[in-house]
């Protein structure tokens, strides 16, 4: 009776510990896998980056790589979510710092003025997008075969700009981006997936004709998808609120976003067999 008595506080004691220690780890976790998410700094032509890489740990083998560009707000938490969805998915996610030191601005006209350079230098854009992807190197459970680039309005456009430019990429998810980047296809290897806000006031008419007649000519394999009533910005459930603030047409559509999704999925499994 008392090695009984002995053996059940011992065994509290190991599970009390277990709680313990678990709470105070600093990364989330399931009953399967541990997501671990950790900031990573580097430097691009003397300036520093700051970047945010989701991962599951537990497996060994490699697993694809999916960098995400972000909205032009920059390295909001909104993108980082997106990594740790992604990560929960099996990818391994990074969450790219496209200005420097991690920065956020949390308005139009800061957004506007970070952003033009992008637009005016194509090229620059590849050169910091390149040395996020060296990073990647430093992770053993990271595929640097397997990479493929999602973005998110800006960071949709900037998306393509790297399909465009970036030929060993295994695929591009561009959610309400803009499609002409200013720069002309370099290579016709990357398949694109585009989702499109159907009631998009950014994107208009004239540059969806533009993007599909660039993209034939080209004789790119892409897939572009319409999201009935779908505005700017219709997956990131923080936009309603932006739009109102700003008197921008932004806003969540959560049946758009939801479909988007999974219509991104399916993109991943086919372009990562």
């Amino acid at each position: 009776m008392k090695l009984l008595k002995i053996s059940t506080l011992f065994l509290f004691f190991m599970a009390f510990s277990c709680k313990d220690k678990t709470a105070a780890d600093d990364t989330n976790s399931s009953s399967a896998n541990k997501l671990k998410t950790e900031d990573v700094s580097y430097n691009i032509d003397g300036k520093n980056y700051r970047s945010f890489v989701a991962y599951t740990e537990g497996s060994k083998e490699a697993k694809p790589v999916l960098m995400i560009l972000p909205e032009w707000w920059g390295l909001t938490d909104y993108a980082k979510d997106r990594a740790k969805q992604l990560a929960e998915l099996g990818y391994f996610a990074m969450a790219v710092d496209l200005y420097g030191d991690g920065k956020v601005v949390d308005n139009p006209t800061d957004a506007q003025k970070l952003t033009e350079p992008f637009y005016k230098i194509p090229v620059n854009a590849k050169m910091i997008f390149d040395g996020a992807k060296a990073r990647i190197l430093n992770f053993e459970n990271a595929n640097y075969n397997k990479i493929a680039v999602i973005g998110y309005c800006f960071g949709g456009a900037q998306a393509l700009n790297m399909a465009r430019q970036e030929s060993d990429l295994k695929g591009v998810v561009s959610f309400h981006g803009n499609l002409m980047t200013g720069i002309k296809p370099k290579n016709n290897k990357v398949p694109i997936l585009v989702c499109n806000g159907a009631a998009d006031s950014f994107v208009s008419p004239e540059e969806i004709a533009a993007f599909k007649k660039q993209m034939d000519s080209s004789h790119i394999k892409y897939t572009f998808i319409d999201y009935p009533n779908a505005v700017h910005s219709f997956t990131n459930p923080a936009s309603t609120e932006l739009g109102k603030k700003f008197n921008l047409k932004v806003a969540y559509n959560k049946e758009a976003n939801e479909k988007s999704w999974n219509d991104m999925k399916t993109f991943l499994k086919d372009i990562f067999k």
